[in-house]
């Protein structure tokens, strides 16, 4: 499939003032639900429920959608159709990505936009790239994947601006419930959140609901449970705080 052929593939009523507002008293279904006042004065008293049903209105709370429950980190049914259909899309956005050649800048760079919901427009990505959706992937500025990097954006991951990934990390928000009963037909996520100019090693893992403070660096292999507060080296498995960066080394 054609870098174009990817893209391609890839009114809410509000009620009008007059269904609410106060019947004048000539109105004879005014005068049917008016009350009486203490002090003997006639009010009208508007039914806005029926009048809402009458017109239209919404009376209950929309149904949430199995996409709306994944993105906020609840049990979801990943067979829904229109979470299918958004999974194809990111294969075949990244299937085209991953087929182009060094010198196809401009439809590497057409496909990335495509990909992302942000960041696409200065983001480099060196294929090969794998993700489930896409659209739940926030870049900030100069954002950098080496190769065979794999994110899985069920819910989402957020990156700040000149943040380097190195050769096979992977992300991942996707996790699964224990009770075997329900993981054979739900899943569910934890957002991931990675700050500015932070440097991750080649071959590291991001584990759900993990957060990564600014200018931090994650040593090559690791395996991160936990959050890792800014400016400071931290690796291993499980990654740990091995010591705060300097002043002069990150002024370097």
């Amino acid at each position: 499939m054609t870098g174009t052929a990817a893209i391609a593939r890839a009114s809410r009523y509000v009620p009008t003032d007059s269904i609410y507002r106060q019947n004048t008293p000539g109105d004879r279904k005014s005068k049917r639900s008016a009350a009486r006042c203490d002090d003997g004065a006639r009010v009208a008293q508007p039914r806005r429920a029926t009048l809402a049903r009458r017109w239209g209105a919404p009376t209950t709370a929309p149904v949430r959608t199995e996409r709306d429950k994944m993105l906020a980190g609840e049990l979801y049914d990943p067979r829904d159709a229109e979470l299918v259909t958004a999974r194809a899309r990111a294969r075949d956005l990244c299937q085209a990505l991953n087929a182009t050649r060094e010198a196809d800048h401009d439809a590497r760079r057409r496909l990335v936009r495509a990909l992302f919901a942000s960041g696409g427009e200065s983001a480099c990505v060196q294929p090969p790239f794998f993700c489930d959706y896409g659209a739940n992937i926030q870049l900030g500025e100069r954002v950098f994947f080496n190769f065979n990097c794999v994110v899985l954006d069920v819910c989402p991951v957020r990156i700040g601006d000149d943040t380097l990934f190195g050769p096979a990390v992977q992300i991942y928000t996707a996790t699964h419930p224990l009770e075997p009963s329900l993981r054979r037909r739900l899943e569910l996520g934890k957002p991931v959140e990675i700050g500015s100019e932070v440097w991750v090693g080649g071959g590291a893992i991001i584990l759900p609901g993990v957060l990564i403070g600014a200018r931090s660096v994650v040593g090559a292999g690791s395996v991160v449970t936990r959050d890792i507060p800014p400016r400071v080296f931290a690796a291993g498995n499980p990654c740990r705080v091995i010591r705060a960066l300097s002043d002069e080394e990150l002024a370097r």
